[in-house]
């Protein structure tokens, strides 16, 4: 597996905001109301897949901080993790990433058009700010995807291959 490269999901987000600006330009009378509510499942998720990068880090620092140490067998128990549960979250990653990149490029189209228009239309102002939140929380949900990627990446092979003592491979 490879990891998301960053330049796919700025091209990604500035093709989506163009065709989205120009479809809100064509069609924004037609659109039911933005609400500000609307991009909170994208922040949920970042939020969720921040929380995982974070508690999955921990667990595999005390996993190879107990491969390394040397120490009586058995004095810290390490709960091991699964290769797989670390293989479902880099997938769940890379596809949030892009995902965050989709909403992102689309909240900015819709900001290119409602933004400049804050004077003119009544409900420009409601959704400028929500477009605003929709792009906060779209590049919440591509960071936190990007740094769970990073901490799945498989670190490079050590010089001793042989565990500490007491300690499951």
């Amino acid at each position: 597996m490879r990891p998301v490269r960053r330049r796919d999901l700025v091209v990604l987000a500035a093709g989506l905001a163009v065709a989205a600006w120009l479809l809100v330009r064509a069609w924004y009378g037609d659109l039911p109301a933005l609400d500000w509510w609307l991009p909170v499942p994208l922040a949920v998720l970042a939020v969720a897949e921040g929380l995982g990068a974070r508690t999955l880090r921990a667990r595999l620092t005390a996993l190879r901080e107990a491969r390394t140490r040397t120490g009586p067998p058995g004095a810290v128990p390490v709960r091991p993790v699964e290769p797989m549960l670390v293989a479902r979250l880099a997938v769940l990653a890379q596809a949030s990433a892009y995902v965050g990149a989709v909403f992102a490029g689309i909240w900015t189209g819709v900001l290119l058009h409602v933004g400049p228009a804050v004077g003119d239309l009544q409900a420009a102002a409601g959704d400028t700010v929500t477009a605003l939140i929709g792009i906060a929380a779209s590049a919440a949900l591509v960071a936190a995807a990007l740094w769970l990627e990073s901490v799945c990446r498989v670190p490079p092979a050590s010089t001793d291959d042989e565990p500490a003592p007491g300690v499951s491979a």
